[in-house]
């Protein structure tokens, strides 16, 4: 008997090992999510936004590598996909979305709800294409698939609601033939690099997410240099803890000095795996090495004396081949600049500990610091952070919010041991956090998964705390409520402007949780930070902890500019002068 559309799509999928679809149900989808409901092991998430199902598939792809599926019915549904999806295509996560239409004899009629998805998509999907005949499948979603595989991308196949249940004429399985390459740069390229870097005193690694799974290679070759390491956002989970003596953390605004001084101090750079995109970041006039598998990648940052072009693991076992085992009599390299490196490091370290210690406002410089910037004596976001550090499991998955939830994530959560961490790092979308959360924990109901969360990012797609509920995720959510766009406040004020438009008038948010039948908990008080992360964690199914920080708190960057200093008093100073009448005044 032949099969229909619908059926061919959903047998494809339950062969490729998707575990679950995510999307909203609706008319054109219907021949499809009806499959979906008699195939045995594929599991339909029914989810309140379908930004929230992008979001949900991107997270499950970017942890496995393998496809995330989700999908969106016909003219807004499909519409509504778009920027989960951006976020999936800029993280290079492979995600096919499929996509309702109207029937095929109402294409280009304006229609009702009628969009042209192909134009739509054009600008996120390595490939899209609607499916006007039965017999183009299985062939057309082979090349789908191929497509967001190969290219690490999203592709959209759009099924237009008269063709789902409509048999195929010449039915024949799918055959997907994934052999992922492994890519080496050409040994010439090597050599030359080899040569560079042993005559460099000074190397530091900037290491991003692509050298993940080269980790022992990696570590390798920073003990062959003495190199000190930094990580990208993106490259924390794989390189932090203890059993890594040359990461320093990261750079960037969200990084440390240790970190922006290894860069400097060096005078040759080697970026691994990473296309870090803050060109503000690279030192001047250093001799630069990439290796990235991209071709496109090299050079577009920073200019580069050699590009190698290749798999990150592959590259450094051919470089540790032609590297010499170092200068100098007894062969071993001078190790003081990763040991200054790492010396500033902990250096760095122990004073942040001492601003998550929930006591440091009592002391006497936390008493002067609160009189300045704490006056309400809230709760300090470090504090919090640095409590779910402790308390999370050794091999937790975390997502975090753009913004100020990242900023405390990345310098108070160590991505230890088997911890993963995915937000929207390249697209630096809002409202990631929740719904990144929810895929990730469909993927595994008994792993940790603890979202960091803004108060802003939570509400604009708050209706899918009713998903986590409805499929009992036990997803833990942190949330900073700080009252404010916090990363928005701290962007005026380091421009000199004072705070306008970012104060967001909350409602209790573990109160909200409880109405809808989630474990909500709300902290005002710094002394029940760690005893409120605990019981969270504890408890089961989903759990918000809604916690009152301080809207004040001020990240320092790695490397802070005089200009930002000034910027930021002047804000101050008109901020205290406006009045208090004035609309979002303090």
């Amino acid at each position: 008997m032949a099969r229909t559309v619908a059926r061919v799509i959903v047998d494809a999928l339950s062969e490729l090992g998707v575990r679950q679809v995510f999307g909203v149900v609706g008319d054109a989808l219907n021949p499809l999510t009806d499959a979906i409901r008699t195939t045995e092991g594929l599991e339909w998430v029914g989810c309140r936004h379908e930004e929230a199902a992008a979001f949900a598939a991107s997270a499950q792809s970017q942890l496995t590598g393998a496809l995330g599926v989700c999908m969106g019915t016909v003219g807004p549904g499909s519409v509504h996909l778009l920027n989960g999806l951006y976020d999936a295509a800029k993280s290079h996560a492979p995600v096919l979305a499929i996509a309702g239409q109207v029937p095929l004899a109402e294409l280009g009629s304006d229609y009702f709800q009628e969009v042209d998805n192909d134009a739509l998509f054009s600008d996120v999907a390595v490939f899209r294409a609607t499916i006007t005949s039965p017999d183009q499948l299985p062939q057309m979603l082979e090349t789908a698939v191929r497509h967001a595989l190969g290219r690490k991308g999203v592709a959209v196949l759009t099924v237009p609601g008269d063709l789902g249940e409509r048999e195929l004429t010449d039915d024949r399985p799918p055959r997907f033939s994934l052999n992922p390459p492994v890519s080496r740069p050409e040994e010439s390229a090597v050599r030359r690099a080899a040569e560079i870097l042993d005559r460099s005193e000074r190397v530091t690694l900037l290491v991003g997410e692509g050298a993940r799974a080269a980790r022992e290679d990696v570590l390798a070759l920073a003990d062959r240099l003495a190199a000190p390491m930094v990580l990208t956002l993106k490259a924390k989970a794989g390189f932090e803890g203890d059993a890594n003596p040359f990461q320093v953390g990261q750079t960037g605004l969200i990084g440390n000095p240790a970190a922006a001084s290894a860069l400097q101090d060096a005078d040759t750079i080697l970026l691994l795996g990473t296309d870090f995109p803050y060109r503000d970041w690279y030192p001047e006039g250093r001799t630069v090495i990439q290796v990235d598998t991209e071709a496109t990648h090299i050079g577009r940052r920073v200019p580069v004396e050699v590009g190698l072009v290749g798999d990150t693991g592959a590259t450094v076992r051919d470089l540790l081949g032609h590297l010499a085992a170092g200068p100098g009599p007894g062969g071993g390299r001078d190790r003081s600049h990763v040991e200054k490196a790492r010396e500033r490091f902990d250096q760095w370290r122990a004073g942040q500990a001492r601003l998550a210690d929930p006591s440091h406002d009592k002391g006497l410089i936390g008493r002067v610091r609160s009189a300045l910037d704490n006056r309400g004596h809230d709760i300090r976001p470090e504090a919090l952070a640095a409590a779910v550090d402790r308390v999370a499991a050794e091999d937790a998955v975390f997502t975090s919010d753009t913004g100020m939830a990242t900023v405390w994530l990345s310098r108070f959560v160590e991505m230890r041991g088997g911890r993963r961490l995915i937000g929207s790092y390249n697209l630096g979308s809002m409202a990631n956090a929740m719904p990144q959360a929810l895929g990730a924990q469909c993927l595994d109901r008994e792993r940790q998964v603890v979202a960091f969360c803004g108060d802003g990012g939570l509400s604009m797609l708050l209706g899918d705390l009713m998903t986590l509920k409805t499929y009992r995720l036990p997803v833990k959510l942190i949330v900073f409520d700080n009252r404010r766009l916090g990363m928005v406040k701290l962007e005026q004020e380091q421009a000199g402007l004072p705070e306008f438009g970012t104060v967001l008038d909350n409602p209790d948010f573990a109160a909200v949780a409880e109405a809808m039948g989630i474990t909500g908990i709300r902290v005002t008080d710094p002394a029940d930070v760690e005893p409120a992360v605990r019981r969270a964690f504890r408890s089961p199914g989903p759990v918000l902890l809604d916690v009152l920080t301080n809207p004040d708190e001020i990240a320092v960057p790695a490397k802070p500019t005089v200009e930002q200093g000034w910027g930021f008093a002047v804000a101050k100073v008109k901020e205290v002068v406006r009045s208090h009448g004035e609309p979002n005044g303090n």
